[in-house]
């Protein structure tokens, strides 16, 4: 009763809901959106509580609606009962023993077909298309003698072909991703046994239950425990680009009691379970206990003391407990299945198809009434539709699949694409018809690398160029004050020298992190003070963040490098050669939140107490000490697309700093408003901080990605960026790599929790025009929660989109969001893991081959090598591969169509008889030796040149319109065959009316001769290739004629077949290209202009200035 309540609301507001979408987009158009959003913005549970008085036709829906959903929810409980779908449940795992319950295996598998399905999944795919299903019918309508009409393997043939060509492309890609999954699948790793120590498995072979090594710089094959490390200090830095896109690296704590067992051997021993909730698509928590039964002790875990799958370890050796693998992990669950995608082209095609069906059922009808319907009509009915089945060529489906096959060898084997790889061969169309390009942000638009760009004092500003005056004066400034801690006594308002300036700066930089270096094992670098260490040995420095890692290596290079850090202490070098030692007695880590991190250090050597701070100048302005050029600096830099801090400091006496540490430590015993408490205890510090300076830090771009970007948006395609980063991070790339131009407004949505946020700020994005819209993951789940028509008729007017913090599953939702609002084209393009669920939903998937791992290339539809080469494939490749098949598959139509009208003309002129014209190898080899050849090479045609399409990447805007292939085209092709077909029948019945019996010879001559004559017709650039196919098809025909008796050969050599064929196919052609003529004389295509714009151009360029 409950889903018949639900579908009868369904189909009630149905109808209602476009009228009160017109009523609301008034109201808007006159101010009232922002009055009471009551008025008209409801919500579904409002809606739904409307009384619906139904009509007769909604009964009708509805009842409908209940069918649809009793047999959907039978199906789907048949399919759960026969394939056993395993429930997500939570489990306890013992450390060290073998788990008896069954677990999905640790497999990844991006195929769409196994050994069972492969044959029924392609079957029902080809077939589920109409021209496909058509032509099983007319095929096998052969088997029945009274419906025969001709030999069985002129319908079989081509039938059995084209399944046999789309199964053996199909084996071919599926071959492909099973190798590529089995790269992954194969990789070994070191399992932790009880006897015999750590033994070899492949990642395909890990169990829950299994403890697993994970070596440095190796991926975690499985979502996992931590449990032990080599770090001493019980924690590890992993990388999750792959899972989440940031690139900061995430810090993970081991279990404290099982790192301190002596031996990994000793867990064994020990009587320990770990609890695990059931299996969840949320990366960022987790809910989890570890017991040791023998003290009945009990510790909770949270998701710092996991790694997930795909994650990498950067620092150490870590021991895992596997808790869930294969289909339970984290990334698997958040990535999409992989699906059969099926072009817009294919579609168009399909339903032309269809109208070529109606004209065959049309055409049929007439004859028939024209007959009569006397004796056995239903026979005759069903001759008269095979004899027109010829309307729609089961051909078409022969020539679209070889030439996709054609256009992605075209694509790998481009010089200037090189190691782009076309893994999905069934819809190289698509890139020719893009309107929306989603992008990852790390490692598709930038190289991931950060590098410091300018230190800017206020007064006077260091580049890449000056920074060796820098060393200079660090050098200067730690020789004079051999601790570098200055006239501390001095108060900070007097004007200090540059020098001194200068060394403030750089060691405040230096000191201000979270950066750990990490040498060559065994080697104590913190008591080697008689060389150089950076030199001698070299240094990786591990961090939370890649700017804090730039900005260390930066005071490296100027002097000051950081040599040793632990969780109390942090060790300089200065130039003097003496090591600093400073005490770390408070960190405040850096969040989205607060946008700053500080650190209070006491320098061992004078006892000197600073807190140190750096962050965002949006918070930090108002903490430091009034100046008058901050504000300005940051904006320049802003728009040079640098990521800037504000750094600054303040001297603490020992009595200030007891007197903080008393209220902080209180802030953090307590129950109740712990955060808040903590929060106003450290603010009382952060106040009248004295400036020391501001930093640039660049993420490099990719090559070219500003010149890429520019050219898509010329070319009408518009861009969403979807990142996991943080709003300031994907804010700040956004404007470098000119996604957003500098002279186009920014309209940021942060935190919206309710239902009016959501509805204020739409309100004020509405009044915005030419602003690009940031939003972010959480905000935009409220306002689809609430407002999604009105968010994404918003969303698609802005000229670009940034949505960050954004999951695998919101970047993929999103996608889905504009395919349904926009019914356009999307192409999703990312390098890492988190990118694939994107991906495999859109239209047409791309992946990069990056520094994240290959697993977004393996699940593309098109893998390339840098971010550059998209312009190219689209604006190139895919226009050639859209227009080449839009020709292909009309002129296939139009030959289909030429040959049925003149059947029909026979048919009607020798008293509606249901009789082939052409019989025999006559219908095979009009389709295949005869004419194929010339039609095929339109693959090799093109209208404009690669360079033109890059040059003027406007002419992409009326690929996306669809004129090349519409019904208009159609129209006109099939008023061309019509014609065409009447001037042969009717001209051969004139032409040789005394001698009917001749009339298959000279039709079907002029027949073969017009077609090819049409395909130089269709042609815009000649291919040495074509006219090799031209004179090769004619010689196939020739030679039939000699060799197989086809027609009387002494009429064959008469004068009068010879001039009268050329007269007849004169008429059916010559007009046609006077028109063409004409056309292209009085209203020349675009592109023909810029062709001969060009031409003149480079001629004039080459001509000798007088």
């Amino acid at each position: 009763m409950a889903v018949m309540t639900c579908n009868v609301q369904h189909c009630g507001m149905k109808k209602g809901h476009p009228s009160r979408r017109s009523i609301m987009m008034h109201a808007s158009a006159d101010g009232d959106f922002e009055a009471d959003e009551s008025q008209y913005l409801l919500s579904d549970t409002d809606a739904d509580t409307r009384t619906i008085n139904m009509t007769g036709a909604q009964r009708l829906c509805c009842l409908s609606f209940c069918i649809r959903n009793f047999f959907a929810r039978l199906c789907d409980s048949m399919v759960n009962c026969c394939m056993r779908r395993r429930q997500l449940s939570a489990r306890s795992v013992r450390i060290g023993y073998p788990t008896t319950e069954k677990f999905p295996p640790n497999v990844i598998r991006n195929q769409k077909f196994n050994f069972f399905t492969f044959i029924p999944l392609v079957l029902f795919e080809q077939f589920k298309l109409f021209l496909n299903l058509y032509f099983l019918v007319m095929a096998t309508s052969q088997f029945i003698p009274e419906l025969r009409i001709g030999y069985l393997y002129t319908y079989w043939g081509p039938l059995g072909f084209v399944i046999l060509v789309t199964m053996i492309r199909e084996a071919v890609d599926d071959v492909r991703r099973r190798q590529r999954d089995n790269e992954v699948n194969q990789q070994k790793y070191k399992k932790l046994t009880p006897h015999g120590g750590p033994r070899t498995v492949t990642s395909a072979n890990i169990k829950v239950g299994d403890l697993i090594f994970v070596e440095k710089d190796q991926r975690v094959p499985a979502d996992m425990v931590f449990l032990r490390t080599t770090e001493t200090n019980g924690a590890c830095f992993i990388r999750t680009d792959q899972l989440d896109g940031e690139t900061d690296w995430k810090l993970r704590l081991t279990v404290p009691f099982i790192q301190k067992l002596d031996t990994n051997e000793e867990l064994f021993q020990m009587d320990a379970t770990v609890y695990a909730e059931k299996p969840q698509k949320d990366i960022h928590n987790f809910i989890g206990t570890i017991t040791k039964h023998d003290t009945e002790t009990e510790e909770s875990l949270s998701v710092e003391n996991t790694v997930w799958a795909g994650t990498v370890v950067a620092s150490g050796r870590l021991l895992g407990l596997v808790i869930y693998t294969g289909a339970e992990t984290r990334s698997v669950m958040n990535n999409a299945a992989p699906r059969s995608k099926v072009g817009l082209l294919d579609l168009e095609i399909n339903n032309l198809t269809k109208l070529l069906f109606v004209a065959v059922l049309g055409l049929t009808i007439v004859m028939m009434c024209l007959k009569g319907f006397g004796g056995p009509w239903y026979r005759y009915f069903f001759r008269f539709m095979l004899l027109f089945s010829y309307i729609i060529p089961i051909s078409l489906r022969v020539n679209l699949d070889v030439g996709k096959a054609f256009y992605s060898w075209v694509i790998q084997r481009d010089q200037e694409m090189q190691g782009t790889v076309v893994r999905s061969t069934t819809i190289p169309e698509e890139l020719g018809r893009i309107t929306y390009l989603l992008t990852d942000k790390t490692g598709t638009l930038t190289q991931n690398e950060m590098v410091f760009k300018i230190l800017h004092l206020g007064t006077v500003a260091y580049g890449t160029d000056t920074f060796d005056e820098v060393s200079t004066h660090v050098k200067t400034f730690f020789c004079k004050d051999g601790s570098g801690t200055g006239n501390t006594s001095t108060p900070t308002r007097m004007r200090k020298t540059v020098v001194t300036r200068v060394g403030e700066a750089v060691k405040a930089l230096a000191l201000c992190h979270n950066v750990t270096p990490v040498y060559e094992e065994g080697v104590n670098l913190a008591v080697e003070e008689s060389e150089d260490i950076q030199t001698v040995h070299s240094v990786v420095y591990q961090a939370s963040s890649p700017d804090e890692v730039s900005l260390v290596r930066w005071t490296e290079s100027v002097g000051l490098p950081l040599v040793h850090r632990d969780l109390t202490t942090l060790t300089l070098r200065p130039p003097t050669g003496k090591l600093l030692t400073y005490t770390v007695l408070q960190i405040f880590p850096f969040t989205s939140e607060t946008k700053r991190m500080g650190i209070i250090v006491k320098e061992e050597s004078t006892g000197q107490i600073v807190l140190y701070m750096k962050g965002a100048d949006t918070v930090m302005s108002s903490m430091v000490e009034y100046n008058d050029w901050l504000e300005e600096e940051c904006i320049n830099l802003a728009q040079k697309g640098l990521r800037t801090l504000v750094v600054a400091r303040k001297v603490l006496t020992p009595e200030q700093y007891t007197h903080f540490e008393q209220r902080y430590s209180a802030a953090k015993l307590s129950v109740t408003e712990r955060t808040s408490r903590i929060a106003a205890v450290i603010e009382s510090l952060e106040c009248d901080l004295e400036l020391l300076c501001l930093t640039g830090v660049e993420d490099k771009l990719q090559t070219n990605v500003k010149q890429t970007l520019e050219l898509m948006r010329n070319a009408g395609i518009k861009i969403w960026m979807l990142t996991g980063d943080k709003l300031e991070t994907a804010t700040c790339i956004a404007k470098s790599s000119r996604l957003v131009s500098p002279n186009q407004g920014l309209h940021v949505m942060g935190n919206l929790l309710t239902r009016r946020e959501a509805h204020l700020e739409l309100n004020a994005l509405r009044r915005k025009s030419d602003s690009a819209l940031v939003i972010k993951g959480d905000a935009l789940e409220t306002c689809l929660q609430y407002y999604e028509h009105e968010l994404m008729d918003l969303a698609v007017q802005c000229p670009a989109v940034v949505v960050c913090r954004c999951s695998p599953t919101q970047k993929a939702a999103v996608v889905r969001l504009i395919q349904r609002h926009t019914g356009k084209r999307t192409a999703a393009v990312g390098d890492g893991g988190n990118d694939v669920s994107m991906i495999q939903a859109a239209d047409a998937g791309i992946g990069i081959v990056g520094k994240e791992g290959k697993q977004a290339s393996l699940a593309a539809d098109f893998s390339i090598e840098q971010f550059q080469h998209i312009a190219r494939l689209c604006l190139v490749h895919g226009r050639n591969s859209y227009k080449r098949s839009a020709a292909l598959s009309q002129f296939v139509m139009h030959r289909g169509l030429i040959i049925s009208t003149i059947q029909a003309i026979f048919s009607s002129i020798f008293y509606f008889s249901s009789v082939a014209l052409y019989q025999g190898f006559l219908m095979v080899g009009y389709a295949t030796f005869y004419t194929n050849f010339p039609v095929f090479s339109l693959v090799l045609d093109h209208d404009v040149s690669p360079n033109i399409a890059l040059t003027y990447p406007e002419l992409y805007k009326d690929l996306t319109k669809g004129r090349s292939l519409s019904y208009k085209t159609f129209f006109v092709w099939v008023l061309i065959s019509i014609y065409q077909g009447g001037v042969l029948m009717y001209g051969a019945m004139l032409l040789f009316e005394d001698e009917l019996i001749h009339v298959v010879s000279i039709s079907f001559t002029s027949l073969i001769l017009t077609e090819l004559l049409m395909v130089g017709l269709t042609v815009r650039t000649w291919h040495p290739l074509m006219i090799v196919a031209q004179f090769l098809s004619l010689g196939f025909y020739l030679l039939s004629i000699i060799f197989m008796h086809y027609f009387d050969w002494d009429f064959i050599k008469s004068k009068d077949f010879f001039w009268k064929v050329i007269v007849i196919t004169l008429v059916s052609c010559l007009p046609l290209y006077i028109l063409k003529f004409l056309r292209r004389k009085f209203t020349p295509p675009t592109y023909s202009k810029l062709e001969e714009l060009n031409t003149f151009g480079s001629t004039s360029l080459s001509q000798p200035q007088p």
